[in-house]
């Protein structure tokens, strides 16, 4: 990561505060950067994807570690006069028609417009080793990894409502796909034909952990005392946005319709319900991958700065007009 040491003072109001230094937070500062735009980005240095050898489908920067990607979108921020803050987001308020937010340190940042770009957090089943092995070789996005797991024994791990279209998408990188239903209920009669049509088998039972040798998933151990080799495991997390600091402000956060978790509602180029204030990337759009947050997080920075170029039209025009009527009285009085 930049190891730009940044001074700031409380007194300080930017034009835009940005909550979030993942791909989604840095494109819109890089953007807001480039129209001379005063940013500051806060970051909490915890990237969901750091778990992850590499970043995929990314043009140019496929493989590329997550951390080195985070890197090199700092320092662009920074060559356009960006502010990076490591701290803590702890609250979040109003100061007139400004936005504040307060870091766990006690500093204060004040912006005329506030960027949400917290990202989500995933919620991993409670089985042992799931979390231990969470972005190595046990996965949930095949667009993500499924390259990298193609033609071994891959396991779907049924904790949620997408357990069975995940067992028909990763068959397109293997052809040894094993469903387990663990806590699931059984799938319909039409999903099971699906999935036999497509060759995957299904296992009853419950998952009792991975097992894992020499740092390598080995393969799942069943309540029942049975052992399935596997290579890699598919899980299908939760997505809850790290919305809960911002609820003082009164952004809403809806239910996924897929049942799989919450994140903020937004409209046009990202505006949320709250006049000033705009979400981006996995806080926005849970299915959004890298590349993606990065595309919405550039287009949501132009437009929050149309936002601050028509409010400095209004007050210009204001002013130009009251320049005018005191021109045009003084040739009348004359």
């Amino acid at each position: 990561m930049s190891t730009h040491t940044t001074s700031f003072t409380s007194a300080h109001r930017y034009d835009v505060v940005i909550v979030g230094g993942g791909a989604a937070g840095l494109s819109a500062g890089l953007m807001l950067g480039r129209c001379r735009r005063s940013v500051a980005i806060i970051d909490g240095g915890e990237p969901r994807n750091a778990p992850a050898a590499g970043v995929h489908g990314f043009l140019t920067r496929d493989g590329m570690k997550p951390v080195e990607l985070l890197a090199i979108g700092r320092g662009e921020v920074e060559s356009y006069g960006g502010i990076i803050i490591d701290g803590q987001v702890i609250a979040a308020g109003r100061d007139g028609e400004d936005f504040t937010v307060t870091l766990a340190s006690g500093q204060v940042v004040t912006g005329k417009r506030l960027l949400i770009a917290t990202g989500l957090i995933d919620g991993l089943p409670n089985v042992p080793g799931v979390s231990e092995r969470w972005g190595r070789d046990v996965l949930h996005c095949p667009f993500c990894h499924g390259w990298e797991v193609r033609d071994q024994a891959i396991g779907i791990l049924a904790t949620g409502p997408m357990a069975s279209h995940q067992a028909l998408l990763f068959r397109q990188w293997s052809t040894d796909i094993t469903l387990f239903l663990h806590t699931n209920p059984r799938p319909s009669a039409e999903e099971l034909e699906k999935i036999a049509a497509r060759g995957t088998r299904v296992v009853e039972g419950t998952v009792r952990e991975l097992t894992v040798e020499e740092d390598s998933l080995r393969g799942v151990a069943l309540d029942d005392g049975r052992t399935i080799p596997l290579d890699a495991v598919v899980v299908g997390p939760t997505f809850n946005a790290r919305a809960d600091v911002f609820a003082d402000l009164g952004v809403a956060t809806v239910a996924h319709e897929s049942g799989l978790g919450t994140f903020i509602a937004t409209g046009d180029a990202g505006a949320t319900n709250v006049p000033g204030v705009w979400a981006v990337g996995n806080a926005a759009n849970l299915m959004a991958q890298v590349l993606a947050s990065a595309a919405e997080g550039s287009w949501t920075g132009a437009m929050i700065n149309m936002s601050l170029m028509e409010d400095e039209l209004q007050r210009d025009l204001a002013a130009h007009r009251s320049t005018r009527d005191a021109n045009q009285t003084k040739v009348t009085a004359a």
